[in-house]
């Protein structure tokens, strides 16, 4: 039999190609662009039997996640997914089931959410859910998005995390996207999966003072003290994940013969003066911008974001040191800091690694608006300036020229 075939298959159908091979018990959902066609694939699947998993048509995305949520606390795999209006109607559910530390996996295709409303793409639904306590991987291609799905299970699903995931991708364009996905046997698939195969859930009880159940097995929800240990357990769990997916990184490669990115990913960084910070699709483009000007004779390098949480703290301090600017481009805003979230988090980490050098903001690609190589070029001219000691605005709306007239 052989190991792998190969398919094209747009984002939504490698994503749900890859939960088709993950065997799901429960899959619930409901439709919305532009993730639909996503589990409209994986309700076929399950009516001509390529799938033997109960599909739970509900009527609203809160429901979808209230269903995963009970099905995932009875012992099942599970899988959801929605983008921008429904995970904002999910999102009580949604953050119950973090707190609960049940192993849920889901897929957003990033559209812009309710806060101004829009059918387009934008990144802002899965970067208001930053600190709600699941686990955030941001896709670059198809590929990395079958990838991804499937080491989503094995890394939620280990007895050390039983943390929920989301992997999310730029809905409109990589959902939509046709590209070359190269599919493993379903065999390969179950092997990698074999270390959770049988892992225990953590069980919720009531708490009664002064009891201490045991730490491992469960989890007491009642009285402040019992909630505040719920707490920092996760927290210690959402820390560990940093070192667990590295060891998945590893398994995955000895079985799929292929490297699965899963905290940052560099490119042309060993001498760059000058970095870009991107996460999702975009960095694709950048890449070629950051070719154009090491021809120029610049020393520029790209730092692609492919976790955002937990906050990849370690490797980026690592790779922001001896640098001399950062350029980040972003598509979503942290209003009250007029500033975006990939920026505050590098601020963060930059500030506890002892690094001081310019950072410039950039925003783009909001409400479906193109991030053009001009405007990368061009927010990659203003960092290159930044490292050259020139005074440069510490954030520019690239799509906004009129502003800087």
């Amino acid at each position: 039999m052989t190991e792998s075939t190969v398919k094209i298959l747009t984002g939504n159908h490698a994503a749900s190609n890859a939960v088709k091979l993950c065997k799901p018990d429960v899959i619930a959902a409901y439709p919305i662009t532009p993730q639909t066609s996503l589990v409209e694939e994986l309700n076929r699947f399950r009516a001509e039997g390529e799938i033997d998993a109960e599909f739970v048509d509900v009527e609203s995305e809160n429901s979808a996640m209230a269903v995963v949520f009970g099905a995932s606390n009875a012992g099942g795999r599970v899988f959801t997914a929605t983008s921008s209006y429904g995970l904002n109607y999910m999102y009580d559910v949604f953050t119950r089931v973090a707190g609960h530390r049940l192993p849920v996996v889901m897929v957003n295709a990033n559209r812009e959410p309710t806060i101004r409303g829009g059918l387009s793409r934008g990144k802002a639904d899965m970067l208001m859910m930053r600190d709600s306590g699941w686990i955030q991987l941001e896709c670059q291609n198809c590929q990395e998005i079958f990838d991804t799905v499937i080491a989503a299970y094995r890394i939620a699903e280990d007895a050390d995390v039983l943390l929920p995931v989301m992997v999310s991708y730029d809905g409109w364009y990589i959902s939509f996207l046709l590209e070359r996905v190269e599919i493993p046997s379903q065999s390969l698939v179950d092997r990698f999966l074999e270390p959770v195969a049988s892992v225990e859930r953590l069980k919720v009880i009531p708490g009664f003072p002064g009891e201490r159940p045991d730490p491992k097995t469960s989890m007491p929800l009642s009285g402040p003290e019992n909630f505040m240990e719920v707490h920092l357990k996760h927290g210690l769990a959402m820390e560990g994940v940093r070192s667990k997916v590295d060891q998945v990184a590893s398994e995955f490669e000895d079985i799929f013969n292929r490297p699965l990115i899963t905290k940052i990913e560099e490119y042309k960084t060993e001498d760059a003066d000058v970095l870009f910070v991107a996460m999702g699709g975009e960095a694709s483009s950048a890449q070629v911008i950051i070719d154009k000007k090491r021809i120029e004779g610049h020393k520029v390098g790209l730092v692609r974001l492919k976790m955002y949480r937990p906050c990849p703290e370690t490797e980026l301090a690592q790779v922001l040191k001896g640098r001399k600017a950062v350029g980040v481009l972003e598509q979503g805003v942290a209003n009250g800091w007029n500033r975006g979230y990939v920026y505050l988090d590098l601020a963060t980490v930059m500030y506890r690694a002892g690094i001081s050098m310019p950072m410039v903001n950039f925003f783009d690609g909001m409400a479906g608006g193109d991030i053009t190589l001009e405007h990368i070029e061009k927010a990659m001219d203003i960092t290159i300036d930044a490292a050259q000691g020139k005074e440069v605005e510490e954030f520019y709306w690239l799509a906004l020229p009129w502003l800087y007239e």
